[in-house]
């Protein structure tokens, strides 16, 4: 379906993801709805709902080792973490079109082994498959992989972005125009060369034959998030579609102009890599009830237990001994290795951690803010918050503004908090024009509005531009949006 504005330009399409929320701080444990984050009946609830609604694809992050804080298991982590290929392999199967997303780090894997899974999922799925390309980003997780658990910063890059471009060699080692098909029987016949591989580089010398005939999309859909310069690049050169953690109006536009004008050094349209921000959301019957809600939906997110938690990961200090509603510390972080929280993403999102405690006593004495009213207004504010209506526009008007293709939305309730979105807001988007009735194509990268790789002039540009491209910068190691 497609829509004019003004002076009868087309608008823009929304695209939108589900986030399957997992062991995170956005998930509300506490509330009588929420239920298991690791019984398969959780994620195909979540899948259904957002194949019901049209959604583009499902997303699943990553965790290799359960965090630890204090030197014991993190409260979220006791639900375990089960692995990627095999929940969506699972979901293949209960679900029809739409697109399923994981997580895999290519620091601990091979990538024979990465584009053999990709591939077969693609099979699987009738070309729904797609891959977040993150590496690993401390020596704790990599000790369940290796002696030592430790691998070099600069190695880390040079090993993904080699990584993704051996990958792609291998997608595209088998090509279209080699393949013989028997219709009637399903068979593949290949010429003798086909299939062949021979890669010699730095991280990687393999030689051989890729035994996954090339799937209907070619090659996975590429993810890619971080917010560096490093990682914009990546994305620029070798992405089909990068997360983005910016909410607000003004600060969306500017990341999406920025990494957008990057993409013609690399002999790409803006139409090729799509941005999409990672979204929480809260609805009401009313704009009113929505806020009420959502200030309960963060006092639930954030009890005072969880606000000292938070608070050690910019103070590197055990903190139990203050009183969450009370003044922030008025020691100042320890600076170095962080020891208190391990296997924490947020740990690396404070990289100068003596200047965001300034600034958070700065807000907390302006605001009169205890140290949990602060964790809960700099971390757990939802991104949309309002009627359905309230939010449709919003949603909207952030996509015709270019501050985003679309919107990754994270519910804070397993497995029904995307029931009401689903219900209420996108019948609304439907009515403005801005979002599919039905979809209109059997792939993700139909879905996505994306070529298919042999449909561009010179299919292997991927692996090129990835090969020469930078890898990703600090702030691309994470497996969530």
């Amino acid at each position: 379906m497609s829509a004019t504005g003004r002076a009868g330009t087309a608008r823009k399409q929304i695209h939108l993801a589900a986030h399957f929320p997992g062991v995170n701080n956005t998930t509300v444990w506490s509330d009588p709805e929420s239920g298991s984050q690791i019984d398969f009946s959780s994620f195909v609830h979540l899948a259904r709902t957002a194949e019901r609604a049209k959604f583009d694809f499902l997303f699943l992050a990553e965790g290799l080792r359960l965090r630890e804080h204090g030197g014991h298991i993190y409260d979220l982590d006791v639900v375990g973490r089960p692995d990627t290929f095999t929940v969506l392999a699972a979901l293949a199967a209960v679900t029809d079109r739409i697109g399923l997303t994981g997580t895999i780090n290519s620091t601990f894997n091979e990538p024979y082994e990465v584009a053999r899974q990709f591939a077969s999922l693609d099979h699987l799925t009738d070309g729904r498959a797609a891959w977040n390309v993150v590496t690993s980003w401390d020596a704790f997780t990599g000790e369940n992989f290796r002696r030592g658990g430790f691998l070099p910063e600069s190695r880390r890059y040079a090993r993904a972005k080699e990584f993704l471009a051996t990958a792609t060699e291998l997608f595209d080692s088998w090509r279209g125009d080699e393949i013989l098909a028997d219709q009637e029987s399903g068979r593949f016949l290949r010429e003798a060369g086909a299939g062949a591989f021979a890669h010699k580089g730095e991280e990687f010398t393999i030689e051989g034959r890729f035994d996954v005939p090339r799937g209907p999309q070619g090659r996975p859909v590429i993810f890619q998030a971080g917010d560096s310069d490093e990682g914009r690049e990546f994305a620029a050169s070798s992405a089909d579609a990068i997360f983005s953690r910016y909410g607000t109006l003004e600060e969306g536009k500017a990341f999406y102009t920025d990494v957008k004008r990057r993409l013609a050094r690399y002999g790409r349209a803006p139409g090729e890599l799509l941005i999409l921000p990672s979204a929480t959301f809260v609805l009401g019957d009313t704009d009113e009830e929505a806020e009420e809600r959502a200030r309960q939906v963060r006092r639930q997110q954030v009890s005072g237990a969880t606000a000292l938690r938070h608070l050690e990961f910019v103070w590197n200090r055990d903190l139990s001994g203050y009183d969450p509603e009370g003044p922030l510390p008025d020691v100042d972080p320890l600076v170095g290795e962080h020891t208190v929280a391990r296997g924490r993403a947020q740990v690396r999102m404070y990289r100068d951690p003596l200047a965001t405690a300034r600034e958070w006593r700065e807000l907390a004495e302006a605001n009169g803010w205890s140290i949990r009213d602060l964790v809960i207004h700099t971390g757990n504010r939802q991104t949309f918050v309002g009627s359905p209506e309230t939010v449709a526009r919003t949603l909207d008007e952030f996509v015709q503004a270019d501050a985003a293709d679309g919107f990754i939305l994270v519910p804070h309730l397993v497995p029904g908090g995307l029931d009401e979105f689903a219900d209420t807001v996108v019948p609304l988007l439907q009515e403005r024009g801005v979002f599919r009735t039905e979809y209109e194509g059997t792939t993700l990268r139909d879905h996505l509005g994306l070529a298919h790789p042999d449909a561009h002039p010179d299919a292997r540009r991927g692996a090129g531009a990835q090969a020469a491209g930078p890898g990703p910068g600090r702030a691309d190691r994470t497996g969530a949006p």
